[in-house]
């Protein structure tokens, strides 16, 4: 009966951790926004976050911490402890392209995190200088055949999702747009309007309004749908290219944090998603709102760790430095 003392302490551990679960939560929550403020990702944290904390009956703070494509603020919450205080707003560029750049990642996306829930999800739009000769997406190909290592594109960084949607565009098109790397997607966009670089992908949200005033040309739209926000913009895949650029954002603890408390922000997230106020003011931003099971939200990672591996290799993008 030797090992009758190891089952008994863990038998306690099991009902602590299940008492702690039951009275979860009762201190505010803290939410990692990995990125800067202003941004889609602080945007959409500060969207949930009052609605979520009523559901939960405790404040969320959001944490902005930006820096490294998000690996910085991924890291924290990968280290903290597993008790549902501090939690990670993913999006794809520290889960799913920064491990496929940087070799020495401090966490790998599948073993450190509990994933709770795709929250939402946004189409990137293909954006032009209105200097550049080209209305559609035939022919900006074109013109990048015709000149090749000419036309260059803006992001927010190397390995962040917009910057990614760009090399995707390279392999996919044939083409070589040089890639211009600015510390967010802010810098990116105005070095875009000054006419500094030919194109961007960016979020709608933040495109509409220089479309709409004609300092900008919107080409095509990433997802597999029109928006309704600009409903006569072809998709890409309507352009003739068949590859998807969307961004996509959910919550993630940290790994071993107890299956009770990750279902109970899994369950609350998902009353948040619907509640009209919420889903109103995501689509005024054209971001559309989601929502799954944990098993579903760790099968997109393993998707999209799996495709953006491709495209890291093809582009030689392994072992560049992270902005």
């Amino acid at each position: 009966m030797r090992f009758a003392p190891l089952i008994v302490f863990a038998g306690a551990c099991l009902l602590t951790a299940l008492a702690s679960a039951q009275t979860y939560p009762t201190k505010p929550i803290r939410l990692i926004a990995p990125s800067s403020a202003g941004g889609p990702v602080d945007v959409i944290a500060r969207i949930l976050s009052p609605a979520w904390s009523e559901a939960l009956g405790q404040q969320i703070v959001i944490d902005n911490r930006a820096g490294a494509a998000g690996q910085i603020g991924a890291e924290m919450v990968a280290k903290a402890l597993p008790d549902g205080y501090t939690l990670l707003l993913g999006f794809s560029g520290p889960l799913v392209i920064v491990p496929q750049i940087n070799v020495s990642t401090p966490y790998d996306t599948l073993k450190d995190f509990a994933p709770i829930s795709l929250a939402a999800s946004a189409p990137y739009v293909l954006l032009v200088h209105p200097n550049v000769a080209a209305k559609s997406v035939k022919e900006l190909v074109a013109l990048a055949k015709a000149q090749p290592g000419k036309l260059n594109f803006s992001s927010g960084g190397t390995g962040v999702g917009i910057h990614m949607a760009g090399e995707l565009f390279n392999l996919t098109a044939g083409v070589k747009i040089t890639h211009v790397p600015y510390k967010g997607a802010g810098p990116g966009m105005t070095a875009l309007l000054a006419g500094e670089v030919d194109m961007m992908f960016n979020g709608l949200s933040a495109a509409l309004p220089q479309v709409k005033a004609g300092r900008l040309r919107a080409l095509a739209l990433g997802g597999d749908k029109r928006s309704a926000l600009m409903p006569d913009l072809p998709t890409i895949a309507e352009s003739g290219y068949q590859f998807n650029t969307s961004g996509w954002y959910g919550p993630l603890a940290p790994k071993d944090t107890p299956r009770a408390i990750v279902a109970k922000l899994r369950e609350t997230l998902v009353q948040t998603l619907k509640m009209p106020q919420v889903r109103d003011r995501l689509n005024d931003i054209a971001v559309e709102v989601n929502g799954s099971t944990p098993e579903e939200f760790t099968a997109l990672l393993r998707q999209e760790l799996a495709t953006w591996g491709k495209v890291v290799e093809a582009a030689g993008l392994k072992g560049k430095q992270i902005n």
